[in-house]
């Protein structure tokens, strides 16, 4: 699709990573909505890059509906926003799992899904990017409830992608790795072994740029050998877990 002249939903637009795609996009032609919980920050981003600004937290339902409402007008949803601030196993609550739940998996589930069925019936084209992570592809150890969102966001970007072929509605899964400055990884503060490479936000807003424009199934942000790291892990978690026990995963996660 082309992205000049384009109408974009974007949510999650607040942070680091969504900021970057908002202003790649706005850079492009695109007219965004940007949405995400600070209206602060939204309307900084809105005010550089042309946008308006819907505020909602994707953990209310209603705010969902609303969002779902939006989505009508225009030809893009970039479902971007998520949460990954996982607990220690001895501090998890159903609350933290529910909250977790419905940001990175319901939400862009409903949206995403609603977006399709309103294109289906109106018979205009669309495109629909999923920000996912290589966290769908591969567990590490205290990030379990931003895993389980991740592989399930995966599962279900991958059947709906097959669901929609040949309907003039594209959909494509963008999966980052390390993101240096902003992101869960940088915003955890946590350090990485000495030697794994990582990639910018800017590179992230390229990989949505690409997966608007030419509708792969998935577009990988990382470096090759991380990606080849996860894919093992997809046949050999066993084998990753030893990996990731050996290198000290867990304490780099806890920052101990």
């Amino acid at each position: 699709m082309e992205i000049s002249g384009s109408r974009v939903l974007l949510t999650g637009a607040s942070g680091g990573l969504g900021a970057a795609i908002a202003r790649d996009l706005s850079r492009r032609g695109a007219d965004l909505v940007l949405t995400a919980r600070r209206r602060e920050l939204l309307d900084a981003l809105a005010a550089e890059t042309r946008g308006r600004v819907v505020v909602a937290d994707l953990a209310v339902r209603a705010d969902v509906e609303a969002l779902i409402e939006e989505s009508r007008g225009v030809d893009v949803l970039v479902l971007n926003a998520g949460v990954g601030a996982d607990v220690g196993i001895r501090s998890e609550t159903a609350e933290h799992v529910d909250t977790t739940i419905d940001v990175n998996l319901r939400a862009p589930i409903v949206m995403a899904v609603a977006f399709a069925q309103h294109k289906l019936s109106v018979g205009e084209l669309g495109q629909i990017v999923l920000v996912g992570s290589l966290s769908g592809l591969a567990a590490t150890p205290d990030t379990r409830m931003y895993n389980a969102t991740k592989f399930g966001l995966r599962g279900f970007a991958h059947s709906l992608r097959q669901d929609l072929d040949g309907s003039g509605i594209g959909l494509t899964l963008v999966s980052p790795g390390f993101i240096r400055d902003a992101g869960m990884f940088a915003e955890g503060g946590i350090d990485l072994p000495p030697g794994v490479r990582t990639k910018s936000p800017a590179d992230v807003a390229a990989g949505v740029v690409r997966a608007i424009e030419s509708n792969p199934a998935e577009v990988f942000v990382s470096p090759v050998e991380l990606r080849l790291a996860a894919t093992l892990a997809t046949v050999a978690p066993a084998f990753s877990a030893a990996v990731q026990k050996r290198a000290g995963t867990a304490q780099m996660k806890s920052g101990s």
